[in-house]
């Protein structure tokens, strides 16, 4: 126990006191083995190894009470009148109680020594002898537990669970049953002499010991097998039987930690029982106080880990137990008992909000109580068995298995680990189950993985109906004409149908969720505090994207609008050239001479360039873009204090902002005399956002529309999110302002570039230019009538369709990569957070170059974010450059995309006028348009001027389209993967960056990553904490890199002090008054962080030298951790 409570580490550092405690057990252990078997014991093996062993055990039991009872009654005398005596010397009771208690050898003795020369042999290395020699130990009590002996669960004398033994006997127990493991478990608590024992002796037809003083001591377990007839009915193969010591025994009550050894052994049994019983005698009536007390600590405690389990009081030495009503005042008043205990207990816990019993457990005054009359009629031992007591237990014991049909049973190892995990957590007395609880963090992962699968699902969904709803704005108008309905009558559609179906997709996870605890399996109760965290999660994502649909849809019908202005222009200027041009052809064909293609290209120069000179070219107007970002800048921080309004009111434009690099300085943070540690951090989350806002930029400058102010809008929104992200970087506000105008000054720029090439290229005289050859090539067809079908045909596809084939292709790439790596080989690792850490920190160990790996660590402890995305770039480039999946996956859409093509073609061969080829093009378009955004302009031009078949041009149309779909694909296989990432507009490491980067917090010691599921959990969490020096703490006086690991320092009586506690010294056990968001548990084993303690210990002087410290002092045990084993502390 003081490996986990730390209440001798004085001033010690406590990894070191930790390594000493370990040398001292190991010293121990190896005493143990060096004394090796005693005669007796060697002769109890063998005679338990023999057939006889039945026998030989009843007679050794026989012998060993006639011993006692020659001895006992004379000790038990004096020990009486010890404690008669006031004046008593309490050191000559305790001496007495020790002897009556050797006095008093059992079976059980043998079989704990047998514990004990198990425990110290498998502390010797796998090929000792020795070790060897006792291997088969632990099968020999798996046997006898099934011929119904007791094993003893918490040893008596010492209050400890013999882990190793106890895992093994059931580990062999559960090979010999085979498949028939499953179990459920009734205890029985109360206190001294109220009948525990015989209760369960009546009931199960077992052998505890019983007598009038303790004769039980710790817990003892009985294995009852359960038959064929009903292990349908109560689906478990046995039933585990505890019986306990009595809670609050005279002999316990002279120690000074009575108390806490009870509340211990309560909250064991409690916590390992499906069924509790709590027995009430009621000649102890006068203790039943105190013994509610420790048991409502303990009920506590297991509803804050859900687990689902039964409580059933039980008073015996009742008088009248016929009439059920005549008992409801002690009913009551037992419950009122109940409630003043759980309010006590609670304000203990820190659990203000529970205020009755009932708030802990269910709990019927009608059924939760049974009554059950004294064993005898009249005085023991002559008086005969009361009738009446068999009865009521029999009906007790009816009640337990009809609890058991609505359980779901454990099997044996389940039930093993849980004591591992539960002994543990009674050890630190930490009762809020910390993640390294295998059984938790089994549940909690599998919990975190199936919300992760339908968080996905809806994210894809509504990917893909975004991208279609965008579709639909930007061809609104089009191809046909929407008088009824207005762009922005689709466009207010469209939000209601997102919201519809945003809501939809959060009931759907909600239902599920609520399902999933329904179903109960994989212990799902254990982490039934995290519920309401995922259902708020639920709604959280919904929130998400609903605000990024709207963002899209924004500036869909934005640049919708401002395209139909254009077009509207373009259609004017072009339907006057084209009349131009029919007027030209019709006078060259009254020529009566026949003219060449020289004579016809002079003839349209000259039509061409009168026709421009004439025209008047009013096209967009040119906005001033970097005051519209300033204005936005401006309202954005319009909240902000004086200070930021009167710096802002200095800034008369954005032209000479964001020049440079941008510097975090001291100015910017409000703890100057922590500026050393964290300018990093502040300097790398701000070059991680100015280049995610330079990314985000240059998206949308390769997008080739204009401007729209939901551009800075979306930028200002990423800074806000990021810095509130780092509230614990506690910033400044003229750090945000100067962080803003840099990031607006370099964004209004571009943004001012984007706007500019978008009015040049959609200039009315530019747009005719770029389409005077082919007014020209169509003139001179049409005069000497050649067959255009190919050539539109081609036309067509090459500046219609292969470019908004080329532009789908790119929006919807990255999200299929992402869904790949999501739901394919690669799943593990982006299944949730905790199993993204685990990968990350498994490729790390796995470096081959040794020499550059302190570097790699480095990297990764002081920029995590950094580090990550390049972790996540490089499997996305592993995974699809392998194999050329990524060739196949972009077949794969063009294959879907090409056949709609072609089915689009051949449906509007069937539906459209056979002499309109304008209309013929326009209904394939109109087809494609939920799909396929193609530019107006070009489709008109290609509809007018022609003389083709709209049947030829269909045939002509599908030898383009086998083209396309071949030039593509040559393509694929030419073009590198970095570049078709470039291009890509949804990244696949970023969107998988946000799946596993979750709220970006991280420890406030050793800066490991929270791991917490949901966007909505309220408490952070790491499964595996680092030593702090990785984070870059140092003593305060030697500049030594600390070594001490948080999770054991929050159970020792060490101080902290940072920025966050004013300079001031703060203990660590109260680490959440300063960080109340956090939440960290203790280390449940030496192996636990054993991954970053050989990472300290492999490159403690180069972090040393990184952090401008002096080396760590490393403990001895840190030094012999083997690679593997660190490896294996990962699972």
């Amino acid at each position: 126990k003081e490996e986990c409570r730390f209440k001798k580490v004085g001033v010690k550092s406590v990894e070191d006191y930790k390594d000493e405690l370990l040398m001292e057990k190991k010293k121990l252990r190896e005493e143990q083995c060096s004394k090796g078997m005693s005669a007796t014991m060697s002769c109890f093996i063998s005679a338990i190894s023999s057939p006889e062993r039945a026998y030989f055990l009843k007679w050794l039991r026989i012998n060993l009470e006639n011993r006692s009872h020659e001895i006992l009654p004379q000790l038990r005398e004096k020990y009486k009148q010890k404690c008669q005596d006031i004046c008593g010397n309490k050191t000559e009771i305790a001496e007495l109680d020790k002897k009556i208690s050797n006095s008093s050898l059992g079976v059980e003795h043998f079989i704990r020594e047998m514990s004990q020369l198990y425990e110290a042999a498998v502390s010797l290395p796998e090929d000792a002898l020795y070790r060897k020699q006792l291997e088969h130990l632990p099968r020999l009590c798996a046997e006898l537990l099934l011929d119904g002996f007791s094993l003893e669960l918490v040893n008596g004398d010492s209050s400890n669970i013999p882990v190793e033994w106890v895992s093994s006997v059931f580990s062999e127990l559960n090979t010999l049953v085979e498949a028939k493991n499953k179990i459920m478990v009734v205890t029985v608590l109360g206190v001294q002499s109220s009948g525990k024992s015989t209760l369960l002796n009546t009931m199960f037809g077992v052998q505890f010991a019983v007598s009038s003083g303790r004769c039980t001591r710790g817990a003892f377990m009985q294995l009852i097998k359960v038959t064929e007839e009903f292990n349908a009915e109560l689906r478990c193969d046995y039933i585990v039987i505890i019986d306990t010591e009595g809670l609050k025994s005279p002999e316990l009550a002279q120690l000074d930690n009575s108390y806490e050894h009870d509340n211990e052994l309560a909250t064991l049994v409690v916590g390992l029982s499906d069924v509790t019983i709590v027995n009430i005698a009621m000649e102890n009536s006068t203790e039943m106080k105190d013994i509610l007390q420790i048991i409502v600590h303990a009920f506590l405690r297991m509803k804050e880990i859900g687990k689902k389990q039964t409580c059933l009081f039980v008073h015996q030495n009742v008088a009248d137990v016929s009439a059920h009503d005549s008992n409801m005042r002690d009913r009551k008043f037992l419950l009122e008992q109940l409630n003043e205990m759980t309010e006590a207990a609670a304000k203990m816990e820190n659990k203000t909000e529970i205020k009755t019993f009932t708030d802990v457990m269910n709990y019927d005054t009608e059924t939760g109580d049974h009554y059950i009359p004294g064993l005898w009629h009249g005085n023991p031992p002559m008086a005969p068995v009361s009738i009446g007591y068999s009865e009521s237990v029999y009906a007790l014991k009816k009640h337990i298995m009809e609890i058991f049909r609505g359980y779901r049973p454990s099997d044996m190892n389940e039930f093993v680990r849980w004591t591992k995990d539960l002994w543990t957590a009674v050890k630190y007395e930490k009762f809020i189950f910390s993640f390294r609880n295998s059984l938790v963090a089994d549940a909690y992962i599998k919990l975190c993985t199936e919300y992760n699968k339908w968080d996905w699902t809806l994210r894809k969904q509504i990917h893909t109906w975004a991208l279609e709803a965008e579709t639909k704005i930007l061809n609104h108008g089009k191809f046909e004409k929407s008088e009824q309905c207005t762009i922005e009558d689709v466009y207010y559609i469209l939000i209601q149908e997102a919201e519809s179906e945003l809501s939809k997709g959060q009931d759907e996870i909600t239902d599920k969720i609520k399902l999933y605890y329904e179903q109960g399996e994989g212990h799902v109760e254990l982490v039934e505090s995290y519920r309401q965290d995922f259902i708020n999660s639920a709604k959280s994502l919904k929130t998400e994207l609903s605000n990024s649909v709207k963002i899209k849809l924004d500036a869909a019908l934005s640049r919708r609008n401002g395209m139909m202005k254009v077009e509207g222009i373009k259609t004017t200027y072009m339907d006057a050239m084209e009349k131009k041009v029919l007027n030209l052809l019709k006078d060259c064909r009254e020529n009566k001479s026949d003219m060449t293609d020289s004579m016809l290209d002079e003839a349209f120069e000259k039509m061409w360039q009168e026709t421009v000179s004439t025209l008047s070219y009013t096209g967009l107007q040119k906005q001033d873009i970097i005051k519209r970002v300033l204005f936005h800048l401006r309202k954005n921080l319009q909240s902000r204090g004086s200070s930021v309004a009167q710096s802002l009111e200095e800034v008369k434009d954005l032209h000479n902002q964001g020049r440079g690099n941008f510097v975090a300085h001291k100015g910017n943070i409000i703890s100057k005399k922590w500026y050393a540690q964290w300018i990093k951090t502040v300097q790398e989350m701000s070059d991680n956002l100015i280049k995610d806002c330079r990314e985000f930029v240059k998206a949308k400058s390769e997008s080739k529309d204009d401007y729209d102010d939901t551009y800075i809008r979306e930028i200002l929104n990423m800074i806000d999110e990021k810095l509130k992200a780092h509230e614990d970087l506690k910033l400044k506000d003229n750090f945000e302002l100067s962080l803003k105008l840099y990031i607006c000054g370099f964004a209004s720029r571009e943004f001012q570039k984007i706007h500019n090439q978008f009015i040049q290229e959609n200039n009315p005289r530019t747009a005719l230019e770029n389409f005077k050859e082919s007014y020209r090539s169509d003139f001179i067809d049409l005069y000497h009538e050649r067959d255009q079908c190919q050539k539109k045909a081609d036309e067509f596809m090459s500046n219609c369709l292969e470019p908004a084939l080329e532009k789908y292709m790119s929006e919807i790439m990255g999200m299929k990569m992402a869904d790949k790596m999501v739901t394919g080989e690669n799943s593990k690792i982006f299944g949730s957070r905790m199993s993204f850490q685990n990968s990350v920190l498994k490729s790390l160990l796995d470096e081959s170059n040794l020499m550059n790996l302190n570097k790699t660590y480095f990297h990764f402890t002081e920029s995590y974010e950094t580090f990550v995305k390049g972790f996540i770039f490089d499997k996305v480039r592993e995974h699809f450059t392998a194999e050329n999946r990524m060739i196949k996956l972009e077949e794969k859409l063009l294959n879907e995309v090409i056949s709609e093509i072609t089915q689009a073609i051949e449906e509007a061969e069937q539906d459209s006028n056979v002499n309109d080829t304008k209309r013929f093009i326009q209904d394939i378009c109109r087809k494609l348009q939920e799909r396929l955004v193609i530019p107006k302009d070009v489709v008109d031009k290609i509809g007018t001027l022609n003389n083709a078949n709209p049947k030829k041009i269909a045939e002509c149309l599908q030898c383009s389209v086998k083209d396309m779909d071949k030039s593509l694909k040559d393509s694929f296989q030419k073009k590198m993967f970095q570049n078709k990432i470039d291009c890509l507009q949804t990244k696949p490491q970023d969107v998988l960056f946000k799946r596993v980067w979750g709220c970006g917090k991280q420890c406030p010691f050793c800066k490991a990553p929270c791991e917490a599921g949901g966007e909505a959990h309220t408490k952070h969490f790491v499964s595996i904490h680092r030593p702090e020096g990785l984070g870059c703490y140092r003593f305060n006086d030697s500049e030594k890199l600390v070594t001490d690991i948080c999770t054991s320092l929050v159970h020792s009586n060490t101080r902290f002090k940072c920025c966050d506690t004013n300079d001031k010294w703060h203990p660590y056990k109260e680490y959440h008054k300063i960080y109340p968001d956090w939440r960290i548990d203790p280390d449940s084993s030496i192996q636990a962080s054993a991954y970053w303690k050989y990472v300290m210990a492999q490159f403690n002087e180069e972090f040393a030298e990184e952090y401008n410290a002096k080396p760590g002092d490393i403990p001895s045990s840190w030094k012999y951790i083997k690679k593997d084993q660190a490896k294996a502390s990962l699972e």
